[in-house]
């Protein structure tokens, strides 16, 4: 065998494995967008007492054991970002989605859209919420650092 023979069936195992991956991502993506449609759905606004917040594994998590059951088996590994709030007179544990994770007050009352378990989006009752400061990467404090220097020069 050449080394072009070599490299055209590598050449046609990696196509095969595109083609085949593009097709699993169209199909994963249509399941996504019925999740969706089924969250818009079942949507509601409550107003709830955040008391505590953390990144959880979800076996530590709290949640209901029919909730652990039902996720994947790799997503049981992975740290969920986890609520626990007070709506009216029940505690309860909630997913929170990750982009809104750190906009959630802790101690402080919000009003939070929320299907099933997950919460959704979350408004200030009493104004609008803090936003958090993004920490700066690596490359950007150096940067600054270098920045200073030449100023101070």
């Amino acid at each position: 065998m050449s080394a072009l023979n070599v490299l055209l069936i590598i050449l046609l195992i990696l196509v095969i494995g595109l083609v085949v991956l593009y097709f699993v991502g169209r199909k994963m993506q249509k399941k996504q967008a019925v999740q969706q449609e089924q969250m818009e759905a079942a949507k509601q606004t409550v107003s709830m007492l955040v008391i505590d917040k953390k990144r959880l594994p979800l076996k530590q998590s709290g949640l209901p054991q029919m909730v652990i059951d039902q996720t994947p088996k790799l997503m049981r590994r992975s740290k969920l970002p986890i609520v626990k709030a007070k709506i009216g007179p029940r505690i309860m544990t909630l997913v929170s989605d990750a982009a809104i994770f750190d906009t959630i007050p802790v101690k402080k009352e919000v009003k939070a859209v929320v299907s099933g378990i997950y919460i959704m989006e979350v408004k200030g009752v009493r104004g609008p919420l803090e936003t958090v400061q993004k920490k700066k990467g690596f490359w950007a404090r150096t940067k600054d650092k270098f920045r200073r220097k030449k100023n101070k020069e």
